[in-house]
């Protein structure tokens, strides 16, 4: 199943003041019901992470993560990762890991 894109500001916010979370080490995790059947990813990495290639580099493994596991995420729901410094040098496998201990147990 093919995971869309949040690009709205406003779908940001939302999930964040009235969606649920989880805090990792490495990440944030924000996810709201978005009244469709679609799930939608959205991923933010802070500039105190790094340059420009290396927040990129970072947004390519937490997305290869998220789709490799979207079975195990909320269906019908934004979901929002906020990379933290703790991230770099972990693997999308490592990532992967991560979010299935928490939402296989959830």
């Amino acid at each position: 199943m093919k995971i869309e894109s949040v690009k709205e500001n406003v779908s940001f916010r939302r999930a964040y003041h009235k969606g649920k979370s989880m805090v990792l080490p490495a990440m944030s995790i924000y996810w709201k019901k978005n009244n469709t059947s679609k799930q939608r990813l959205g991923i933010t990495v802070s500039k105190k992470i790094g340059n420009a290639p290396c927040r990129n580099r970072l947004r390519r493994i937490v997305r290869a993560a998220a789709y490799s596991c979207s079975d195990i995420l909320p269906q019908g729901c934004d979901i929002i990762i906020v990379v933290r410094s703790a991230m770099k040098g972990l693997k999308s496998t490592d990532i992967e890991r991560m979010l299935k201990n928490r939402f296989e147990s959830n």
